[in-house]
C-alpha cells in the first residue's frame, strides 16, 4: 500500500484513479476535503476495496501516527497544498499552515515511522514530495528553462510556501537521511480542475456565456503539462528515482496566456457553438495581480535521460481532451460551481 495525501484534488485524484487502474497496489487517501478537494472525483473508487479514503488533516500528528502504523505503507506521496496563486494573495495563512505546517508534520511523522521499520523495509520505503516550476521565479523573455539546479526566487505567497515545504524536504534528507524524492511541474491541466484555475474557467465561463478575464496583456507565458503526463513522471520517479534527487517535469509547451484562452475557444466553436457568435468576443482583459510572473519554462531533459519518460499528449491532444471531459462533466462543474466560489470568484474577477 501508498500514503497519498491531497488525493480528492485534481492532480492528486488523477493520480489514485492512474495508480489502481495501471498497478492494482492499494492506496491510502488522506484529504481534508477543502474546497478544492472533492469526493466525486473518485466516484469511480466508491466500490473498490484497493481505495482506503479518509478524511484529514496533514497537521494532525496523532492521525497521521496512527494510519501509518495501521496501514504500514510503503510510500508516501504527497500531494496535499493549497495552491492558488491568487487565493495566496489575499489569505496567506492558509498556505502557510498547509504547506509549511503540513508539511513539516508529515515529515516528522514519516521519520519516525521510518526509523521503526526493519532495515529492508527502510531500504525500501519512499517519500516523494510534489513541488512546483514556481518555486523558481520568473524568466524573461530568452532565459534558459528551470533546471534542477536552479536558484529559488519564489514571488508569491503561495510559492513561498511550497519552497519551504521543498527546503524542509531536503533537510530531512541530509539531516536524518530519510529516503525523499523530490518533483517540480509546470502547469497542469485536464479533468477534474477546480474552475478557478485558467482553463477549467475558461471553459465553464465561455459555455455560460461570461467574460473570460485574462490577467494584464494576457501574455504571461507558462509550460503546460496535461495531468495524466504528470501522473506518469510522478509513478516514473517513485519506481526509479535516486534518493535526494529532484526532477523537474514539463509539458515542453510554453505558450502565453492569451493563446490559451483562444486555443479553448476555437475547440468550443468547433465541438458546441454558440449562436451568438465565436466565443473571443468574451475574451475580457483585467487587471494584473500583484506580482505575477512573466515567464515559466521547464527543462525536463533529467527525468528523461535518467528515467525514460517524456509526455505522451502534445498541447493540442491534450487540450482537445480537457475541453471534451469538460464538456461530458457538466453535472460535475454544476456541484463544483458553489454559491463560496462564485463569490469568490465575483471578489477576484468582478469589475
Amino acid at each position: 500500500m501508498i500514503l497519498v495525501t491531497g488525493g480528492a484534488g485534481f492532480i492528486g485524484a488523477n493520480f489514485v484513479l492512474g495508480w489502481l487502474r495501471d498497478s492494482g497496489e492499494p492506496v491510502l487517501n488522506l484529504d481534508m476535503l477543502t474546497y478544492a478537494g472533492n469526493l466525486d472525483n473518485l466516484a469511480d473508487l466508491r466500490s473498490d476495496g484497493r481505495h482506503v479514503f479518509v478524511h484529514g488533516d496533514i497537521c494532525d500528528r496523532a492521525l497521521l501516527d496512527r494510519l501509518l502504523t495501521e496501514h504500514r505503507p510503503r510510500a508516501i506521496v504527497h500531494f496535499a497544498a493549497e495552491s492558488h496563486v491568487d487565493r495566496s494573495i489575499h489569505g496567506p495563512g492558509d498556505f502557510v499552515r498547509t504547506n509549511i505546517e503540513g508539511s513539516f508534520t508529515l515529515l516528522e511523522a514519516a521519520r519516525a515511522w521510518w526509523a521503526s521499520l526493519a532495515e529492508a523495509e527502510r531500504e525500501a520505503f519512499r517519500f516523494l514530495h510534489v513541488s512546483t516550476d514556481e518555486v523558481y521565479g520568473s524568466l524573461g523573455a530568452t532565459d534558459a528553462p528551470f533546471a534542477e539546479t536552479h536558484a529559488y526566487q519564489p514571488n508569491s505567497p503561495y510559492s513561498a510556501s511550497k519552497a519551504a515545504s521543498d527546503h524542509l524536504v531536503r533537510a530531512y534528507h541530509h539531516t536524518y537521511g530519510l529516503p525523499v524524492l523530490s518533483t517540480h511541474c509546470s502547469n497542469n491541466y485536464g479533468p477534474f480542475q477546480f474552475p478557478e484555475k485558467l482553463i477549467p474557467l475558461v471553459i465553464n465561463n465561455a459555455l455560460q456565456g461570461k467574460d473570460l478575464p485574462i490577467y494584464g496583456d494576457g501574455m504571461n507565458v507558462r509550460d503546460w503539462l496535461y495531468v495524466g503526463d504528470h501522473c506518469a513522471a510522478i509513478r516514473a520517479v517513485l519506481a526509479g528515482g535516486r534518493v535526494g534527487e529532484t526532477w523537474n517535469i514539463g509539458g515542453w509547451n510554453e505558450m502565453p496566456n492569451l493563446a490559451i484562452v483562444r486555443a479553448i475557444c476555437a475547440l468550443l466553436d468547433e465541438l458546441r457553438p454558440d449562436p451568438a457568435g465565436p466565443r473571443e468576443r468574451l475574451i475580457t482583459f483585467v487587471k494584473d495581480r500583484p506580482g505575477h510572473d512573466r515567464r515559466y519554462a521547464i527543462d525536463a531533459r533529467k527525468i528523461e535521460r535518467e528515467l525514460g519518460w517524456r509526455p505522451a499528449e502534445t498541447f493540442e491532444t491534450g487540450i482537445r481532451k480537457t475541453v471534451a471531459w469538460y464538456l461530458d462533466h457538466g453535472p460535475w462543474v454544476q456541484r463544483v460551481v458553489s454559491g463560496a466560489y462564485r463569490e469568490w470568484m465575483e471578489r477576484q474577477y468582478g469589475r
